[in-house]
């Protein structure tokens, strides 16, 4: 868990992260969250004198604003959102990813467009899908879920169960992955990235496999919704011109009849799911407003 206290004027106060405690079961993690969310209220307490005004929840899986319904990773379902925090604190729950895309619409790489894709490259890979400036979540709660769109239908299968999903060859844990069976040998995304910029041949392969699955998905998802831009984040996203200046080629190439969408890199990093977290807990306090004014300088700071 990572948090923080972000005031009306957009000032952050960073938190250390907390464990889930998962291996104790999905209520041992809504108890943990329970009492972080206590911690950041006390410490505002303090500092502030006042006890917060809303508290904002990223959290995974199929969620609405009121009610975690799902996830499987963590295991629970139907948890109301007055139950991840003490004292009746008005609280509001918003998916992990589609908050980052919320923070990334309102301040971040996406403010200055309406419909826009928001695509952080991490462990897995799932997409914030903003249409006129709000995150759209579909119709049961899994819109933005093209890290499961298959790439390569008789390809590898994913860990969903399905076959040749994106998420198998692109997310940072497949490449890692795909590198070490390939080459035998251990490397993080990273590592693998800068060893097939290197001219490795194992990491240059794996590495070519992964962008060549992102430009499949995306000129999919150009076609389908045709976004002005694309945002993309996450530990991956981070590795520069060395990803997107490829990735920029290969899309355009799969799009015979259109212009491709700008890409650009995230601008508020790992911070993206808090700060959109905050908007979530200023828009549970009756203050929608708040938040419409902050830059992603002044909020980042020197961080």
């Amino acid at each position: 868990m990572k948090g923080g206290l972000v005031t009306r004027s957009g000032e952050v106060t960073p938190f250390e992260g907390r464990p889930t405690e998962r291996e104790r079961g999905a209520w041992a993690v809504v108890a943990a969250i329970r009492a972080y969310v206590g911690e950041l209220a006390g410490h505002g307490l303090s500092r502030f004198g006042v006890e917060p005004s809303g508290v904002g929840l990223a959290v995974p899986g199929i969620v609405t604003s009121s009610m975690a319904l799902y996830s499987a990773n963590i295991g629970w379902r139907d948890v109301p959102a007055e139950d991840f925090v003490p004292g009746g604190v008005p609280a509001r729950l918003g998916h992990d990813v589609r908050t980052g895309g919320l923070a990334e619409s309102v301040f971040g790489a996406g403010r200055d467009t309406a419909d826009f894709l928001f695509l952080p490259i991490g462990t897995g890979i799932a997409g914030a899908v903003v249409v006129r400036g709000e995150p759209y979540g579909g119709a049961h709660g899994w819109g933005g879920e093209i890290g499961h769109t298959p790439v390569w239908p008789s390809g590898e299968t994913c860990a969903c169960g399905q076959i040749g999903c994106l998420e198998t060859y692109a997310s940072a844990s497949a490449v890692a992955r795909r590198f070490e069976r390939r080459s035998g040998r251990t490397a993080t995304a990273k590592e693998v990235v800068a060893l097939a910029v290197s001219g490795d041949a194992a990491a240059r392969e794996v590495f070519d496999e992964a962008i060549e699955a992102l430009a499949i998905s995306l000129a999919s998802y150009t076609l389908l919704l045709d976004p002005s831009l694309i945002v993309i984040g996450g530990g991956l996203g981070e590795a520069g011109p060395v990803l997107f200046e490829p990735l920029r080629e290969r899309l355009a190439a799969r799009l015979a009849f259109c212009e491709p969408p700008e890409l650009r890199p995230a601008a508020l990093g790992v911070h993206a799911g808090m700060l959109g977290a905050a908007l979530l807990g200023w828009q549970a306090a009756g203050e929608p407003g708040v938040g419409v004014d902050w830059t992603a300088e002044t909020l980042l700071g020197g961080r």
